[in-house]
């Protein structure tokens, strides 16, 4: 159950919201550590071997910053993998010809660079997607039943779905300049001040990863032309988010696991137009209570509603276009002027029926 402190965070009291924030935590782009000044501490250190490196004190506090984001997703795949609950191995079916048929096993090598994602053609048969013309819709439906099919037949724990390139591009440009931002999910169970009727929420922290651009796809066995489509690849990156909540984060920081993990696919943008996306729920541990799990028997982290109301939100405010201004609004202010940023406003263009 969450704490009463937690969700005091939607009181309409503002002197309640600073007893739960006093730290600031999550209103700043950096999301500092409340209990040391890390930044001072090592400042001196920083900046030494910044020297070194040939680097500015930001950018090898950026790739510091990465380089705990990726072990943090490092660490969740491998968790994942160990999980029963979502396992990739397919149920003894009829063979079927189509590309949503388990990867050949040519297809499933392992990555070669350092990136924690898992390689789309283990997941997809690319080679069937190649070898036969598909187009994007045929594509996208062929995505969408392979996941339907996960988790004994229920596609619990998984979220799929498929964008024109240029929608990700988009989202990619925002991204690149804003890449964390909080999303607040309505929790109707939760353990709220006495006499209050303001609904109450969890606040999940959303951060961007950015894995570099996958190889445009190739039948050829020819090793010096699948290096030359390594070189030339026109993708754009392929890309991560993890949602944490935001409490956990707090408590944890880099330490802290996602409970959704988001990733877009681009190796079929080039060919195809297409961006695949795939999310991850973060399976549920035994001891681990079920929150927010009613309807998936506990088995995972966060529940298919909240998963899927989590991904929408992304185009939400990562999107923008007419009628987006304020949404757009709110995310400059959280990276550019945190001190300003106010999570009412948040409240009032946030959704919650996925």
């Amino acid at each position: 159950m969450f704490s009463r402190r937690v969700f005091s965070i939607a009181s309409s009291s503002r002197a309640t919201f600073r007893t739960f924030s006093s730290t600031q935590v999550f209103l700043n782009a950096g999301l500092a550590s409340p209990k040391v000044n890390y930044e001072e501490k090592y400042a001196e250190k920083l900046r030494k071997r910044a020297q070194e490196q040939g680097k500015t004190v930001e950018q090898l506090r950026a790739e510091l910053k990465e380089q705990e984001r990726q072990k943090r997703l490092q660490k969740l795949k491998e968790e994942s993998s160990k999980s029963t609950g979502t396992s990739e191995t397919p149920r003894e079916t009829k063979p079927s010809p189509n590309a949503s048929s388990p990867a050949s096993p040519a297809a499933k090598s392992t990555r070669k660079d350092s990136s924690p994602v898992k390689p789309l053609a283990s997941i997809f048969n690319l080679d069937k997607i190649l070898q036969t013309p598909h187009t994007p819709e045929q594509i996208s439906v062929l995505w969408r039943a392979y996941h339907e099919s996960r988790s004994g037949g229920t596609g619990r724990g998984f979220l799929c779905a498929s964008l024109p390139v240029e929608t990700y591009q988009k989202m990619l440009d925002v991204a690149t300049k804003y890449p964390r931002f909080i999303i607040p999910v309505p929790r109707e169970n939760a353990q709220v001040e006495e006499g209050s009727k303001e609904p109450a929420y969890e606040f999940y922290l959303m951060e961007w990863g950015f894995h570099g651009s996958p190889p445009e796809p190739t039948t050829s066995g020819d090793i010096f032309a699948q290096a030359q489509a390594q070189s030339k690849s026109s993708n754009p990156p392929t890309s991560t988010i993890l949602f944490t909540p935001l409490q956990e984060y707090k408590l944890r920081t880099s330490f802290a696991t996602p409970y959704l993990v988001v990733t877009h696919y681009t190796d079929l943008a080039k060919t195809h137009g297409l961006v695949l996306l795939r999310g991850e729920v973060t399976p549920a541990a035994a001891s681990s209570p079920s929150v927010g799990t009613s309807d998936d028997g506990g088995r995972f982290m966060l529940s298919q509603q909240d998963a899927q109301l989590l991904a929408i939100h992304v185009q939400r405010f990562y999107l923008w276009n007419e009628g987006s201004e304020e949404r757009a609004t709110l995310l400059k202010t959280f990276h550019e002027t945190p001190a300003e940023f106010k999570w009412e406003e948040l409240l009032k263009h946030t959704s919650f029926s996925p």
